[in-house]
């Protein structure tokens, strides 16, 4: 079911503890963000890499070194303003917490980049299914065989989010999200999921496993969760990104995005 609760309305009961998990279908119309928070010192190579690989790593915002807003966004605290938070120390994730405020630093720097979930309100509105949402489930998310364009410490393999259509919706899915490149826009694939090296689709690497319907195909595109995978990689000392699923919902609004 969706939520017809404001951006704001949502933030300030995700920071009182009172909305936790997943956002998809919450806040309609409005454009929701993964996050990445580093150091200032590997800022410029990040930026770089998202740059170089934006099907998954589309920029929407970046705030400056040691503050906490994001202006651009709404009246934002990213301390506290997300649901859920990756710690990642040396590469390895260390624990999932629901307020950064005790781990914050006065040099870090957030990267808002587009998500998933702003283009899933675009393909209801035209009648499509989403099968994650009509299901209740996170979407589910797979590590693939693409390897992502390196920039200094942060390389990795592409991640990719999964939804079955059947081919004439898949056809029409793609024309839908051609027009959001600023978050994610069209698939990088579909059919055969061994393709992009992909074993078993009940199986994701994050988020929930969705029904196949008989003569679906699965549909796949580049998937914000590809930063975490660059993270592990670089082994900073100490970064935070959002659990999977679990966004920044902004007061920007998702027809802000469309490019046609």
């Amino acid at each position: 079911m969706r939520s017809t609760l404001s951006p704001g309305e949502l933030r300030r009961k995700i920071r009182a503890g009172e909305h936790i998990g997943n956002t998809s279908g919450s806040a309609p119309g409005f454009v929701q963000c993964n996050i990445v928070i580093l150091p200032a010192s590997h800022a410029h190579d990040f930026m770089q890499f998202c740059l170089r690989n934006p099907k998954p790593c589309p920029l929407i915002a970046v705030s400056e070194a040691g503050d906490a807003a994001l202006p651009t966004l709404g009246d934002i605290d990213i301390r506290v303003d997300v649901p859920g938070y990756r710690v990642f120390r040396d590469g390895d994730l260390t624990e999932e917490v629901s307020d950064i405020s005790a781990l914050w630093q006065d040099d870090f720097v957030t990267f808002a980049l587009g998500c998933s979930f702003s283009f899933e309100e675009a393909l209801l509105e035209d009648g499509l299914e989403v099968r994650n949402l009509s299901q209740g489930l996170n979407v589910p998310m797979y590590r693939t065989n693409i390897d992502c364009l390196a920039s200094g410490a942060f390389s990795g393999k592409m991640v990719v989010s999964m939804r079955p259509y059947r081919a004439a919706d898949a056809i029409r899915a793609i024309q839908i999200c051609s027009r959001f490149p600023a978050v994610h826009g069209a698939p990088i694939h579909l059919g055969d999921p061994l393709e992009i090296g992909i074993a078993d689709l009940s199986q994701p690497d994050y988020g929930d496993a969705v029904r196949l319907e008989q003569g679906e195909l699965p549909v796949f595109w580049a998937c914000g969760v590809t930063p975490q995978v660059a993270l592990q990689q670089a082994r900073l000392p100490l970064a935070i990104t959002h659990s999977p699923g679990c966004m920044l919902v902004t007061d920007m609004r998702n027809s802000q995005l469309a490019v046609l």
